[in-house]
């Protein structure tokens, strides 16, 4: 046999003899395990199946400018026990103490001897990961992990604590729908929303093991986490806690008051754009909610308010001025097949008023009159643009653009197209849209129109978002931002500040009756009909809209505000009636609670003294009365020996005189703060009984009574 023959029989030797069968038995065993054993260990993987899972990491803050928490995630922990991790030693040694405490403070329907039993039928059953109390806070936790047994930790003693957060508002509604929310299976909402990666920060991975496919329960492996999670980073926005309660607290006693569909209020600093406050209210079965933000979502026709954009393209053209007389034919006037009626009720007395009243008036004819005269179809056959050239105006007022605002969701204002058979233009779409029809826009868009007038034509990008900080220090900034430099001309923004000023102060102004005494503001108001159709037999009206949008105070303006209510069905319907009256308390308590909104009292001269002026004739402790009068740099004179003092005014000083109050007779404390009337009565023994607020007014026991020890009753006022 020749050496090759020899080398291929030990092969096939080789082959046969091991390979084959061990091949066989291999792939015997595979099909074993597979199919007939399959599920089996199928089962058993599920049950021990290791992952790397993502560890939730602490979600960011949002704060209003001052700090304050708008929302914040609150940490709890769901609790756990593994009642085979320790020895049966360790669980046996500890089993009677750990029963005692459970049923005292987590299993409070045991007791001792029942958590002792349910404690030992856990050690006899196959679950690893029992709950024992869900939504713990961090205290509960501390105080449960030192239960015997417990205290041991996880491996040895069992307790396992997985921690969670849920996001809460402290404010309550406050601001709810721009705060927004992040939820599964629903599209992110407001700051929350848009937001959501740098509050999210991210999240750290841990090894852990699926103890319960069933309900999809995962348990960590050890303590140590492969990847840290990042904490979020906290938002600061542009909300003022204070105007934005102001405005909710106005908003929702209207809503009541005329029980309306739904309504917003939007409070912007004039300077920057900033949004200070934005309220939003819907009908809802449980009550008003923020369901909806109609102040950046609700593209609606704003009706008369929208009059100023129409007068500022008739001023920035030249066509009118003020002063110039102008026809409105007794309120009623003929556009193609539609009649246009005024609501106001001097229209119908007059037949020709000068410009400057048809604005404060709002009067619908007079307006849609002038602007159907200057750009309507006879101008076009002239070789003019027509209405081609009032919608350029518009555009120049970026009344056709959305503000841009942080949060989702904002709507497309609608300006037609001139003449297009696309936007259903007719004859009568160009005298409707000057009264604020055929078009829509948000409150948003219309106030920060309102607001670059008040601020002389710089028209600010509104914002909500100030800062991005970490961990209290600023990592990102957002300055104010301008849209436009001048979308008007400094004479014309001058003109239609004073026509704004002149619906408030002048007698016949549609807001009138809101004017204040303590500060000035400017605006308009606004009454359109909504769900409306034009028809054969005249209009039929779905309901109203009423809004008012302006600025304060008028002289040097800080805040711009609109407000929008829909659909009310009482307590009328027009906008100074409904949405005025709303402005009004909004600008009033902002005013009241804003001090750089006061002119300082020591801006002039001081006034000289005179005895009217003086605080006479008021009586108090001598030394009490001598500081307050040397603080108040108030000349005064005399010294008298009495502890007691009355002041007397003579020119513009004050003179000391005594007041003597008897040891032994009921003393005359007419006149006296409540601390000093306390003071004297009960040093002589008298027991003494208060009503009402401020100096005694009347006392019960006329002066030079004996004093026995009675009672007597002081009436402050």
């Amino acid at each position: 046999m020749d050496i090759k023959n020899e080398v291929l029989y030990r092969i096939y030797i080789l082959l046969f003899g091991i390979v084959v069968p061990v091949s066989i038995a291999l792939i015997y065993r595979t099909v074993e395990i597979s199919v007939v054993e399959g599920e089996r260990w199928r089962a058993q993987g599920r049950d021990n199946y290791l992952e790397y899972r993502q560890v939730e990491a602490d979600r960011g803050n949002i704060t209003a400018e001052d700090g304050s928490l708008l929302a914040t995630s609150i940490p709890y922990f769901d609790l756990y026990f593994d009642p085979h991790s320790a020895s049966e030693e360790e669980y046996q040694k500890n089993l009677d103490t750990l029963a005692q405490c459970l049923a005292t403070y987590v299993l409070k329907d045991y007791t001792a001897g029942g958590a002792r039993e349910f404690l030992q039928s856990l050690r006899k059953a196959a679950d690893r990961h029992v709950i024992l109390k869900r939504k713990a806070s961090y205290a509960e936790k501390k105080f449960i992990e030192e239960f015997p047994l417990f205290r041991l930790g996880r491996f040895r003693g069992g307790f396992i604590a997985e921690k969670r957060s849920e996001r809460k508002r402290p404010f309550g509604l406050l601001a709810q729908r721009t705060i927004g929310y992040v939820r599964d299976k629903a599209k992110p909402v407001g700051l929350e929303g848009q937001y959501d990666t740098l509050l999210g920060g991210m999240p750290g991975k841990q090894l852990m093991i699926r103890v319960d496919p069933r309900e999809d329960l995962w348990m960590p492996v050890d303590d140590l986490t492969v990847i840290e999670p990042e904490t979020g980073s906290d938002v600061v926005t542009t909300l003022d806690i204070d105007i934005q309660d102001i405005t909710e607290e106005a908003l929702v006693r209207a809503m009541n008051a005329h029980d309306a569909e739904w309504g917003a209020a939007v409070v912007m600093e004039v300077e920057t754009g900033a949004i200070k406050a934005i309220a939003n209210l819907g009908r809802t079965d449980e009550g008003w909610w923020e369901t909806y933000n109609y102040a950046v979502g609700a593209a609606i026709e704003p009706g008369s308010t929208f009059k100023s954009a129409s007068v500022m393209a008739l001023l920035e053209d030249g066509f009118v001025d003020l002063d110039d007389s102008i026809r409105i034919y007794n309120g009623r006037a003929q556009f193609y097949e539609d009649e246009m009626v005024d609501a106001s009720p001097y229209s119908a007395k007059m037949d020709t008023i000068r410009m400057r009243e048809a604005f404060f008036i709002s009067s619908n004819v007079g307006i849609a009159t002038m602007v159907q005269d200057h750009y309507g179809e006879k101008n076009k056959a002239n070789g003019n643009e027509g209405a081609a050239r009032f919608i350029k105006r518009l555009k120049q007022f970026n009344l056709n653009l959305p503000t841009g605002i942080e949060i989702d969701g904002e709507a497309n204002p609608y300006i037609k197209e001139a003449y297009s058979d696309k936007d259903y233009w007719s004859g009568t779409t160009l005298p409707w849209m000057s009264i604020g029809y055929e078009m829509k826009i948000t409150p948003l868009q219309l106030l920060t129109f309102y607001n670059a007038i008040a601020k002389g034509g710089e028209m600010m990008k509104p914002y909500l978002v100030s800062e991005i900080r970490r961990f209290g220090e600023t990592v990102q900034r957002f300055r104010p931002t301008v849209i436009d430099r001048r979308i008007a001309t400094r004479p014309t923004i001058a003109k239609i500040q004073e026509l704004l000023v002149s619906v408030v102060e002048e007698e016949r102004g549609t807001a009138h009756k809101l004017q204040s005494n303590r500060y000035t503001f400017a605006g308009k108001t606004g009454t359109a009909q909504i769900n409306y159709r034009r028809g054969s037999r005249g209009t039929s009206i779905g309901g109203y809209q009423a809004s008012f949008v302006g600025y304060f105070p008028v002289e040097k303006p800080k805040y711009s505000c609109i407000v929008v209510i829909n659909k009310p069905r009482r307590g009328g319907f027009y906008g100074g009636d409904v949405a005025g009256p709303v402005f009004r308390e909004i600008a009033d308590n902002i005013y009241s609670a804003k001090v750089e909104l006061h002119a300082p009292v020591n801006l002039g001269p001081r006034p000289v003294l005179v005895g009217n002026d003086l605080p006479a004739y008021s009586i108090g402790d001598k030394e009490d009365m001598k500081t307050v009068f040397r603080y108040l740099d108030i000349p005064f004179y005399g010294d008298p020996e009495t502890p007691m003092v009355v002041t007397r005014a003579q020119s513009d000083s004050l003179i000391l005189e005594q007041r003597t109050m008897p040891d032994d007779r009921v003393p005359n404390v007419v006149g006296l703060g409540l601390r000093d009337a306390l003071y004297t009565l009960e040093n002589r023994g008298l027991s003494v009984e208060i009503e009402g607020f401020g100096k005694v007014a009347q006392q019960s026991l006329l002066p030079g009574t004996r004093i026995r020890g009675q009672s007597i009753r002081l009436i402050l006022r």
